[in-house]
């Protein structure tokens, strides 16, 4: 495989500002957002400069979520959520207010026509775009946890995934947003660790639910894990296993979904910053089955070691759109991975252990630290953005 990339430069000053790049579904629109409150707009064909959002925030704007191919939303360390409209960028269609700190992810349920978006606040709040006004949306808060670092849905919309700070993953299942929750109060079908042993089990159950902020009524926990349980949103809470050779505890700090929803992928680091990984995870549908450990809806799959270079930033990885590559930042450039050399399907490579991913090519052309990257859903492109507000686009050809 080889390459050739055009670049585009963020001009925001001389401060740094780590360009998060994301494109319109029908892939006509490069949109990037910037840490000093700009959001950038760029032509990915041409790579020319579309327009500058200035001050498109009042502070940071850490995420960009299309709706359709005119209609995008935008959040912010200024604790509000944007909506844009392609065809009028003079302005915001409305500022939603709702969240009490930064917010860091915005999602769009296409079949509800619902916007989810979660904050460091540890809120998840939906916000009814269907009766938007100049002054806002409808909104309410869906679920609430601590440590809470991205939020994401799987393509299908049939699971909402939160990641934490303190290495939790929160799984709910059955999703659906117009149902009304007891913030605090949600039926547990399953709670532990895939790496713990069952001796561990049960302890974790009632840790993990502290952790994630949730109480679950006296014997929910197991018997729910018993039988299969279709209720809407039900609740469950896990520590991923991770291939670290001592189990000193892990951060999930990026988290993305297959597009065909039916694997996770995730960038792990150790509690001491000495590590971090990328894994993916297979789904595993169908009910719980009695056994003596209890089973887990995630099984991890593939991983590999990643280069943690100034440990304490987030580095946003992703899916290709047909689900065979993932494109990794790794140190100054990005890593494009394969479940094998093939670059086949991914269902194609599953082995019932997990197995390294193998490095297909590395894409190099930063003079600092990548932090994002993102596939274009219509063209053989991948953008990635580094700390000092350079995005490059790059072209591989196979």
């Amino acid at each position: 495989m080889t390459s050739s990339s055009g670049e585009l430069v963020s001009q925001t000053n001389s401060e740094p500002s780590s360009g998060s790049p994301r494109y319109s579904p029908d892939g006509s629109v490069l949109t990037v957002a910037c840490e000093l409150s700009e959001v950038l707009l760029f032509d990915p064909i041409s790579s020319k400069h579309i327009k500058t959002l200035s001050e498109a925030h009042n502070d940071s704007v850490n995420s960009i979520r299309f709706l359709d191919n005119r209609l995008f939303a935008t959040c912010s360390d200024d604790c509000t959520v944007a909506l844009w409209d392609l065809r009028k960028l003079n302005s915001k269609v409305c500022t939603l207010q709702g969240h009490s700190s930064w917010v860091k992810n915005v999602e769009y349920d296409v079949n509800k026509r619902l916007l989810v978006s979660s904050g460091f606040d540890g809120n998840v709040i939906i916000w009814d775009t269907n009766r938007c006004t100049e002054d806002g949306c409808p909104h309410k808060t869906f679920f609430h946890t601590r440590f809470l670092m991205r939020m994401k849905l799987t393509p299908d919309c049939s699971k909402m995934l939160i990641s934490t700070s303190s290495g939790y993953l929160l799984i709910l299942h059955d999703l659906d947003l117009t149902k009304s929750l007891n913030v605090g109060r949600y039926p547990i079908i399953r709670a532990g660790s895939t790496a713990w042993n069952s001796d561990a089990s049960t302890s974790a159950s009632s840790s993990t639910s502290r952790a994630a902020g949730s109480s679950s009524r006296d014997g929910d926990s197991g018997s729910l894990s018993e039988q299969h349980v279709s209720l809407p949103n039900c609740l469950e809470i896990l520590i991923p296993e991770v291939p670290l050779r001592k189990r000193n505890g892990n951060s999930i700090t990026s988290l993305q979904l297959h597009p065909k929803s039916r694997a996770a992928l995730l960038r792990c680091s150790s509690n001491t910053d000495d590590q971090e990984w990328t894994c993916v995870y297979e789904f595993l549908d169908g009910p719980p089955v009695r056994s003596v450990s209890p089973r887990y809806s995630l099984r991890l799959t593939h991983y590999i070691e990643e280069t943690n270079v100034s440990s304490g930033y987030v580095k946003e990885l992703c899916f290709s759109p047909d689900g065979r590559l993932i494109s990794s930042p790794h140190g100054y450039g990005i890593r494009l991975l394969g479940f094998d050399t093939q670059c086949h399907e991914f269902f194609h490579c599953l082995s019932p252990r997990a197995r390294p991913l193998k490095e297909i090519h590395s894409l190099y052309s930063h003079n600092d630290m990548v932090l994002t990257t993102k596939f274009s859903p219509t063209h053989c492109q991948i953008a990635s953005g580094c700390l000092s507000g350079l995005v490059s686009l790059y072209q591989p050809k196979f």
